[in-house]
C-alpha cells in the first residue's frame, strides 16, 4: 500500500522548512496533500545551528518551538500546526530505506511506498562516526582534510560519547553534561562543531581539552593568525589545545569513557567525549541513479539533478557558483540550505527560465558565521589567494570587543573576507566588496592598513544601500500565532544566542509579548 504526492521533500532539516515556506507563499491555495515532507526525526524542521549554541546553555536554553524554521531568518515559525494549516503533510519519525528514481517511488522503513512527480532531496549530511573505518573529513570546497586516523577506535559507542547533528543528539549531550559539572571533557575535532561545543562546555563549567591533527583550529578556513587569536581566547577560558595528534582509543569502564588515549601515548582523563570530526553528505539512496560531484549530488543552477524530476538542496547539493566562475562547490552551512531551498522551489513552480537557465551558475555568495562566548565572526566568498589581515588582533581587555579580519585577494580582486566583531553595516560592506569582486591596486595600502575603511568606501561607491537586504532574503513577516505568548521568553533566549541569523537581516524585537 502507498500514497502519492505531486511534490515530496525528502529530509526534515533546515532546507525542508525553508522550501515548505517558499512553496506555501508561491502556491497560495495549493491543494491539501499536494506537498509531503518525510523526516526521520520526530519533530517538524528546526534551525540546527541552535543545537550547538542556545540549546546547550546551562540557563535560558533555547527549546522548541522557538527555533523551528524559519526563525533563523527572522521569518515565520513553522510549527506542526502551521504545516496542517497549509495542507502540507509531515511524515515524521520515518526513514526512507530505498529510492527508485526511474519509477519515482520511495520505500520507507514501515514498508510504505510513497510516489512523487517531483522530488526535492534535502537529506543533509551526517556526522562521521569514530567506528566507521573512514578518515576524518571536514568539508571545505569539497576537499578531504587530514586523516584523524584509520579508525576502528575502541569505545566510541560508550554512553558518554556525544555527537551533535540532531535534536536527539543534543538532548543526549545535555543529559551527559549535567553530572560532569567541574569534570573533564575531551572534544575530538577542531572545526565548527568542536569549537562551538567547546564554548558550550565551558559555559557549563566543564574543563575542556580539544584534540585534532591539524596545526591550528578551523584549519580549512582560518589563517594561522586568525586561529591564534581564537586559540588564545579559548585558552583564557581554560580550554587546552592538543594539536598535531589524534585519539587512538577510548578507555572504557562500566560502559563509560574514563580517558582518551592519544597516538603519542598521552592519557587524557575524560568524564565525557564530544566528537566533531566532519560530516558526509547523505547521498547513499541515490548512488548509481544520480550524477555525483564533490561528495554530493550534482545539480545545475536551478538545483536540478541529472534526473529532471529530482532536485537537491542544502548540504547534499553540489552546484555551480557564479561568483566562483561557475566552479562546482558543496557547502555545509545553514545559509546555503536556506537559499538553495528557495531557489529550487522557485525553479519548480516558476520554470519560466527553463532550459535557458539550466547552464547558468547560481548567484550565491558563500556565507559562514559563528558565535561563541562574546565573539561573532562572519565569512564571505572564498578563501583563495593571498590573505591580508587588518585590525587589532590583541586579546580584548575586560568588557572590550575585538575587531579584526582578513581579505583574500586573487587576481587583483577581493575573493573572500572574514570579519570578527563587525557591525551589521561593516559586515554588509565586506559582503559587498566580495560580491562585486572589488579591485585592489595595493594590498598593503588598501587592505592591510585600512581594511574596513576600504570595504566601506567600495560599498558606497557602488551605491549599496545601508541596511539593504541580500538577494533572496525576505523582509520581516509576522510570526505564526501558534507560537504564542508562552514561547516568548524561549524565543528571546534563542535569538540572543543564535546571534547573526542571516546576512543583513534586521533583528526582530523579541521582547514583544505578542510573539
Amino acid at each position: 500500500m502507498g500514497r502519492a504526492f505531486a511534490y515530496v521533500i525528502l529530509g526534515g532539516g533546515v532546507a525542508a522548512g525553508y522550501a515548505a515556506l517558499e512553496f506555501a507563499r508561491r502556491r497560495a491555495g495549493a491543494s491539501p496533500g499536494e506537498l509531503c515532507i518525510i523526516s526521520d526525526e520526530a519533530v517538524a524542521p528546526y534551525e540546527r545551528p541552535a543545537l550547538s549554541k542556545g540549546y546547550l546553555l546551562p540557563q535560558g536554553a533555547a527549546r522548541l518551538p522557538a527555533f523551528h524554521t524559519c526563525a533563523g531568518a527572522n521569518d515565520e515559525v513553522l510549527t506542526e500546526q502551521w504545516y496542517k494549516d497549509h495542507g502540507i503533510e509531515l511524515v515524521l519519525a520515518t526513514r526512507v530505506i530505498s529510492a527508485d528514481v526511474r519509477r519515482k517511488t520511495l520505500l520507507t522503513d514501515s514498508g510504505e511506498t510513497i510516489g512523487y512527480k517531483t522530488l526535492i532531496v534535502a537529506t543533509g549530511a551526517r556526522e562521521e562516526r569514530m567506528n566507521e573505518g573512514r578518515p576524518y573529513l571536514q568539508m571545505w570546497r569539497g576537499v578531504r582534510a587530514s586523516e584523524l586516523e584509520e579508525f576502528g577506535v575502541r569505545g566510541s559507542d560508550a554512553a558518554n560519547v556525544c555527537y551533535l547533528r540532531s535534536l536527539e543528539d543534543a538532548d543526549k549531550m545535555v543529559g551527559v553534561m549535567k553530572p560532569c559539572h567541574g569534570g573533564n571533557a575531551v572534544v575530538i575535532g577542531g572545526g565548527y562543531i568542536g569549537m562551538e561545543c567547546a564554548a558550550a562546555l565551558v559555559a557549563n563549567e566543564i574543563k575542556v581539552t580539544m584534540v585534532f591533527p591539524g596545526k591550528h583550529c578551523m584549519g580549512r578556513l582560518f589563517t594561522p593568525k586568525i586561529a591564534e587569536f581564537y586559540e588564545k581566547y579559548y585558552a583564557a577560558k581554560g580550554v587546552v589545545f592538543v594539536k598535531g595528534t589524534a585519539v587512538k582509543s577510548l578507555e572504557v569502564s562500566d560502559g563509560k569513557v574514563a580517558a582518551a588515549i592519544l597516538r603519542d601515548g598521552r592519557r587524557l582523563p575524560a568524564d565525557m567525549v564530544v566528537v566533531g570530526i566532519g560530516a558526509r553528505a547523505n547521498t547513499g539512496l541515490f548512488d548509481g541513479q544520480l550524477a555525483m560531484e564533490r561528495g554530493g549530488i550534482k545539480v545545475n543552477g536551478r538545483m536540478q539533478t541529472s534526473d529532471a524530476a529530482v532536485y537537491a538542496v542544502g548540504d547534499v547539493a553540489a552546484f555551480p557558483v557564479a561568483l566562483l566562475g561557475g566552479d562546482v562547490r558543496r557547502f555545509e552551512h545553514v545559509d546555503c540550505a536556506r537559499r538553495t531551498a528557495r531557489r529550487a522551489i522557485e525553479a519548480i513552480l516558476e520554470p519560466s527560465g527553463g532550459a535557458a537557465e539550466e547552464g547558468k551558475a547560481f548567484g550565491y555568495l558563500p556565507y559562514f558565521y559563528s558565535r561563541v562566548f562574546a565573539l561573532s565572526w562572519q565569512f564571505y566568498g572564498d578563501n583563495a589567494g593571498e590573505a591580508v589581515h587588518f585590525g587589532d588582533f590583541s586579546p580584548p581587555v575586560a568588557g572590550g570587543k575585538p575587531k579584526f579580519g582578513a581579505c583574500w585577494v586573487s587576481g587583483g580582486r577581493v575573493a573572500g573576507a572574514f570579519i570578527e566583531g563587525g557591525s551589521p553595516e561593516e559586515n554588509e560592506a565586506m559582503a559587498s566588496a566580495v560580491r562585486s569582486r572589488a579591485a585592489i591596486a595595493d594590498l598593503a595600502a588598501e587592505l592591510g592598513s585600512r581594511g574596513l575603511g576600504f570595504a566601506d568606501e567600495e560599498s558606497r561607491r557602488k551605491g549599496v544601500r545601508r541596511g539593504a537586504l541580500a538577494a533572496g532574503d525576505r523582509p520581516t513577516y509576522a510570526r505564526h500565532a501558534t507560537v504564542g505568548v508562552a514561547a516568548a521568553v524561549s524565543i528571546a533566549a534563542f535569538a540572543y544566542w543564535y546571534g547573526w541569523m542571516a546576512p543583513y537581516v534586521v533583528k526582530r524585537d523579541f521582547s514583544d509579548p505578542k510573539l
